[in-house]
């Protein structure tokens, strides 16, 4: 057995099935390797979207994310998805062909020093210098990606070790890093005052965010906020966490949330934060944590927890355990005033936007196209307006939502979408994204089309890069700088060169009947929205 062999040993061990990669010389003899076995290791066409596929598989499996690259270029070319996965917590390992070790520092052809370049953007990395390594690096890389706050692991393999040879080769059962030992339950100090503050609080509130999804614990943030009429609202990252038509539910949070979500934040006097990060985007600002509301703030990574604002009752702990040990404790309260409060904002909002009669109303589309999805379906959002239509439109019920929130990576959404899809190819997926960024992407149509993932693709057609030139026209007074994309390319004729339908929709009529068509249809589909160019996110 050569290194090659042993790498795919341990994936093999660690129930691998599907990876996204590109090849190169670098790392020829681990894709040769691959041959031998029943993992199927997918093609894209740029080794960005390889990282992107790899998150959208590990979404919906939960399991780690495989994406494979080799020296130099592809290794850099990598390193966007991996700090978007880094962003949003998404476990991945990530491995990278290496230039010969005894070349290493040479800046020989081809060579990067990836470990050094990732750095930021990773949990952790390693440079394989012995071929013996290979089974303990494998087993911790896996172990590290998917305990605690969950991220990306790099290991970089020259290519002499790649073919040198290994013996004795053997998987390790367990793993025990002295450095890392994430904590998982919550202590029970600091439980106990949870349960004292709710039974003196007037007006909580729960705010999930990501990290909810992440570690499984929806279920529990239902019975638990259900248990006592608790409201919750979400961060980006964190809608799905309770379904939108749940009574409890009040929206998402930050600058494109619901009023109503974000008066909630100002006028609580008990926060409970759990999974996400109290700054800027996710949570609008530090500011909407009133000075005189409890603050408490659950987190698996010790290091978000007092980042930017400090904490009354600080837990470090998985939120699942956490939620099920909060069950334990006996809470008396009523806060039936604060949800009439709370429902009678929510009623009288006023609509977010007004509609555009002679092109298609994103809004619109986006409501009536996830009620009529399938309740487990999987809706893929890119980053621009797209994304906020989608975060404020978008109908959660028992599928997932996922988009590229710490890092907002145009490009997205259609190489996660593909990753998703072939996590589970009975569910509907959905991406949506812009012009723009189906641009940055649509080369991942082969990839589509090659390997028969049947994604849906909806593209928001307004001939601009449209959030940047909506912040010009409100920043810049509408002197507008490299946002016009003009006409081309021609989707139709895209759509048409890669063998997949094609459905252009102008404005709002007879919209109930086209989203029905394409949904029904099995296999892949490019639907074209033509937008208000000056359309606005609110």
């Amino acid at each position: 057995m050569i290194g090659a062999d042993a790498i795919v040993k341990c994936l093999e061990k660690e129930g691998v099935t599907t990876l996204f990669g590109y090849p190169g010389v670098a790392i020829c003899p681990f894709f040769n390797s691959i041959l031998s076995t029943g993992i199927e290791a997918i093609l894209v066409r740029s080794e960005q979207n390889a990282a992107h596929a790899a998150s959208g598989y590990a979404q919906v499996t939960g399991k780690v994310g495989v994406c494979v690259a080799t020296s130099g270029p592809g290794a850099t070319n990598l390193i966007t998805g991996i700090a978007t996965a880094y962003a949003d917590s998404i476990p991945l390992v990530c491995i990278t062909g290496q230039v010969d070790s005894r070349l290493l520092g040479q800046d020989v052809f081809q060579e990067a020093d990836i470990t050094g370049a990732a750095e930021s953007f990773v949990k952790y990395s390693y440079l394989i210098k012995h071929v013996s390594e290979i089974p303990r690096i494998m087993k911790e890389a896996f172990f590290i990606a998917s305990t605690g706050r969950k991220g990306p692991v790099l290991i970089d393999v020259p290519i002499d070790i790649q073919n040198r040879t290994i013996t004795g080769f053997k998987y390790p059962d367990t793993v025990n890093m002295r450095t890392y030992k994430p904590t998982v339950k919550g202590h029970a100090v600091q439980l106990k005052k949870i349960s004292k503050e709710l039974g003196r609080a007037k007006k909580p509130l729960i705010c999930a965010g990501g990290g909810v999804i992440l570690s499984g614990a929806c279920r529990e943030l239902h019975d638990f906020s259900h248990k006592h009429g608790i409201p919750v609202v979400t961060t980006m990252m964190g809608i799905g966490a309770l379904p939108s038509d749940d009574p409890l539910y009040y929206g998402m949070i930050g600058n494109n949330g619901r009023s109503y979500a974000n008066r909630a934040m100002r006028e609580s006097d008990l926060l409970i934060v759990v999974g996400a990060r109290i700054a800027d985007r996710a949570v609008a600002s530090p500011d909407l944590v009133a000075e005189n509301t409890v603050l408490i703030h659950i987190d698996i990574d010790p290091a978000e927890i007092g980042k930017n604002v400090g904490p009354t009752i600080p837990v470090v702990g998985d939120i699942k355990n956490i939620f099920n040990d909060l069950a334990k404790d006996p809470v008396s309260g009523d806060f039936s005033e604060w949800l009439d409060t709370l429902t009678a904002y929510r009623n009288s909002e006023k609509p977010r936007k007004a509609p555009r009669r002679n092109y298609v109303d994103p809004a619109k589309f986006i409501t009536m196209l996830s009620q009529k999805l399938d309740k487990n379906a999987v809706y893929v959002a890119d980053v621009g307006q797209n994304q906020m239509w989608s975060c404020g439109y978008y109908t959660a019920k028992s599928g997932k939502f996922l988009t590229s929130g710490g890092m907002g990576t145009m490009g997205y959404s259609i190489p996660a979408a593909i990753g998703a899809k072939k996590a589970d190819m009975r569910r509907q997926v959905v991406a949506v994204c812009g012009d723009g960024s189906f641009q940055m992407a649509m080369n991942e149509l082969a990839t589509m089309m090659q390997n028969d993932i049947p994604v849906k693709i909806i593209v928001f057609n307004n001939g601009y890069l449209g959030l940047v030139r909506e912040y010009q026209h409100n920043t810049y007074d509408a002197h507008y700088s490299m946002v016009d994309l003009g006409t081309a390319p021609d989707l139709s004729l895209i759509a048409q060169a890669y063998g997949i339908p094609f459905v252009r929709i102008r404005n709002n009529k007879g919209l109930d009947k086209t989203i029905d068509g394409f949904l029904k249809d099995k296999g892949p589909v490019i639907v074209e929205c033509m937008l208000d160019p000056m359309d606005t996110v609110k």
